[in-house]
C-alpha cells in the first residue's frame, strides 16, 4: 500500500464537474514493420497483459482516509478487469485527421472511474485518410489521471509498453497476481491520528484537506481582490471552461528547431518553442482582433538542479512564469527578449526556490497554500504593475529519442493531450520523439471553437523562423532602430467616450476608470465579454 504525495493528491482536489486532470497521450503506429504486417487487438491486449507486473499504477486504485484525517492511498484492486482498461474503437469513413482530434478530444474530457485504476487505453483503426501516415496505421490513446502519471516524465509508462527492436520478445504467460487486501477503517483511521500527532506538519490534517479542496476557489478570491482585474492583461482563454475539449497538433524536425537557434546567441531549442508558440499565440488573437497591447505570460517548466544532488540526478522541475513577448512584432527581437529572460540569473534564483518550496509543500500539506501565495504575491507586485500569474500553458512531454515498437509496430507519432483549468484555458504540450518536436494545443471547445486555425498559426510561426535561420545572414532585415512611440490612435469607441468624459469636465488627464466608466454608457451601460458567445 502506497500513500499519494500532497503533490499527487492536488491533482485529485483540483478535479470538478467540467474540468478534470487527465493526462492523455496519443501515439500512432506503422504496423507494416511488424511480423506479417499485421498487429491484432488480441495480440495488443496479451502484450500489455504481459507487462501489467512492470508498474503497479496499472493495477491500483484509490482508498480515502476515513474523514479524509491522511492523503489517498494506493491499494491494489481486487476486481481489476483489463477488458474494461483497454478498448477498441474505429473511426468512421473518412477516418481523417479532424475526425481523429474531436474523437481523442471527447476521450480526454470524459472523467476516469474513480472506483477503478485510474487509466483507460483505446486502440483506435480507421486511420486509412491520413497524410503521411502508412496505410493501416493505428493509435493508441493511453488516458491517466494526473495523480499517477509525471508529465515531466510520462514516457516512462509508454515505455512499459515499448520495445527498442521491433522483434517483439515472446509474450511471456502472466504471471500469477493474487492481489493485497485493503487496510480496514479502523487501521487507517487509527494511522491517520497517529501521522497527525507525531508530525507538527500534520497536525491540521483535516483542516489541510478541506483547503486543498477550496484551493481554486481560494486562488481565484486571492486573484479578484490582490491581483484587480481590471489590471490583468487577459485573453479569451483566462476564462471558466465548459466540459468540452479541442485538440490539434503540428510537427517539426529537431534539426530545424536548431537553425532557428541559430538567429539568437545562446539561444536553446526551449527559446525556440517558446518564441513559436508566442508567435501562434499573437497572430491567433491578432486574427481575432483581441491581441492586447502588453505582452503574454506562459508558466513553463524550469530544470534546475540542487547543488547536493549527484551530476547524474534528475533535476527538478520548477514551474515559473515566462514572458512570450507577444507585443513584439519582430520575430527575431521576440526569440531574443525570451533567451535573455529565460537565461537571466534572476529567473534561475526563482526557479531554485520555487523548486525548493515545492519539495517542502510535497511534505508539508499546510505548505503548498504558503507557497501558492507567495507566487501570487510575487505575481501581484513584479515590476510594480499587477499582472495575472499566467495567460496559458506550455509543458514538455519528453518522449523517445530513438524508434520504439509496439508488437513489432514502428511509433510514428506521439503527441499529449493536456488538462485544462478554470482561469487557464490553454494548454501546449511540447512533446519529443525520435528527431521530431510536436506542439499541441489543448483548449475548451467554446474559447477554441477554430483549433485548426490556432495549429496553421503555430505552423506559419514556425515557418516564419525557419525561413529567416536559412537566409544568408547578409540578407536577413535588419531590426529597426527603436523609435520614439507614437500616440496610438484612438478608437472610434474610445474617441467617443474621451469626448463624453471632456463634455462633462476636462480633466488634465483622463484616467483608466474614467474611460471604462465612460465607455460602459456609450455601450449601453454594459461592459462587453471578450469570451466567445455560446
Amino acid at each position: 500500500m502506497r500513500q499519494l504525495s500532497g503533490h499527487d493528491a492536488s491533482f485529485l482536489y483540483s478535479d470538478s464537474t467540467h474540468a478534470n486532470s487527465n493526462v492523455t497521450l496519443i501515439q500512432i503506429y506503422d504496423q507494416s514493420t511488424a511480423p506479417g504486417g499485421i498487429v491484432r487487438f488480441k495480440s495488443i491486449m496479451a502484450h500489455i497483459e504481459s507487462r501489467l507486473d512492470r508498474s503497479p499504477i496499472f493495477r491500483s486504485k484509490l482508498l480515502h482516509a476515513p474523514l479524509e484525517l491522511d492523503y489517498p492511498y494506493w491499494i491494489e484492486d481486487e476486481n481489476f478487469d483489463l477488458e474494461y482498461h483497454v478498448r477498441h474503437v474505429a473511426l468512421p469513413k473518412p477516418g481523417d485527421w479532424r475526425q481523429f482530434c474531436i474523437q481523442a478530444s471527447r476521450i480526454h474530457a470524459r472523467p476516469l472511474d474513480m472506483n477503478r485504476p485510474l487509466w483507460e487505453i483505446y486502440v483506435m483503426e480507421g486511420l486509412d485518410s491520413f497524410i503521411d501516415l502508412p496505410a493501416g496505421s493505428f493509435a493508441l490513446i493511453i488516458k491517466i489521471h494526473h495523480a499517477a502519471i509525471d508529465v515531466e516524465h510520462g514516457s516512462e509508462i509508454s515505455m512499459l509498453l515499448h520495445d527498442l527492436s521491433p522483434i517483439p520478445p515472446a509474450v511471456e504467460p502472466p504471471k500469477p497476481w493474487f492481489p493485497e487486501s485493503p487496510p480496514g477503517i479502523l487501521s487507517l483511521l487509527m494511522h491517520g491520528i497517529s501521522k497527525s500527532i507525531h508530525s507538527p506538519f500534520e497536525m491540521g490534517r483535516p483542516f489541510n484537506r478541506a483547503l486543498s479542496r477550496l484551493a481554486p476557489v481560494a486562488l481565484n478570491f486571492v486573484k479578484d481582490m490582490v491581483l484587480k482585474p481590471e489590471f490583468m492583461t487577459s485573453t479569451r482563454f483566462n476564462s471558466v471552461v465548459s466540459p468540452y475539449r479541442v485538440f490539434d497538433t503540428r510537427r517539426f524536425m529537431v534539426s530545424e528547431f536548431k537553425a532557428v537557434t541559430h538567429l539568437v546567441p545562446h539561444a536553446t531549442i526551449n527559446d525556440a518553442v517558446l518564441a513559436v508558440c508566442g508567435g501562434a499565440l499573437r497572430r491567433y488573437l491578432a486574427l481575432h482582433d483581441e491581441l492586447p497591447a502588453n505582452s503574454l505570460n506562459a508558466v513553463a517548466p524550469v530544470y534546475v538542479r540542487a547543488a547536493d544532488k549527484a551530476a547524474n540526478a534528475r533535476p527538478d522541475v520548477s514551474w515559473l512564469r515566462v514572458s512570450l513577448a507577444t507585443d513584439v512584432d519582430d520575430p527575431v527581437d521576440r526569440l531574443r527578449i525570451i533567451q535573455h529572460r529565460t537565461s537571466s540569473s534572476d529567473v534561475m534564483a526563482q526557479a531554485i526556490e520555487a523548486s525548493e518550496l515545492t519539495d517542502i509543500a510535497r511534505h508539508a500539506p499546510s505548505a503548498t497554500l504558503a507557497l501558492a501565495s507567495k507566487m501570487l504575491a510575487r505575481a501581484a507586485t513584479e515590476g510594480g504593475v499587477r499582472m495575472p500569474l499566467a495567460n496559458c500553458t506550455i509543458t514538455n512531454v519528453p518522449g523517445s529519442a530513438k524508434p520504439v515498437y509496439l508488437n513489432g509496430a514502428r511509433m510514428t507519432y506521439f503527441s499529449a493531450i493536456m488538462p485544462i483549468h478554470d482561469g487557464m484555458g490553454l494548454v501546449m504540450a511540447v512533446t519529443s520523439y525520435d528527431g521530431r518536436i510536436v506542439i499541441s494545443p489543448t483548449s475548451d471547445r467554446y474559447l477554441m471553437p477554430d483549433p485548426e486555425v490556432f495549429s496553421q498559426c503555430i505552423r506559419d510561426s514556425f515557418q516564419e523562423y525557419l525561413a529567416l535561420a536559412t537566409m544568408p545572414a547578409a540578407k536577413r532585415p535588419k531590426a529597426p532602430r527603436p523609435a520614439k512611440k507614437a500616440k496610438p490612435a484612438q478608437a472610434p469607441k474610445l474617441a467617443v467616450a474621451r469626448a463624453l468624459v471632456s463634455g462633462i469636465r476636462k480633466p488634465r488627464r483622463l484616467t483608466a476608470r474614467m474611460a471604462a466608466t465612460a465607455l460602459r454608457l456609450v455601450q449601453g451601460g454594459r461592459r462587453q465579454s471578450t469570451s466567445p458567445s455560446d
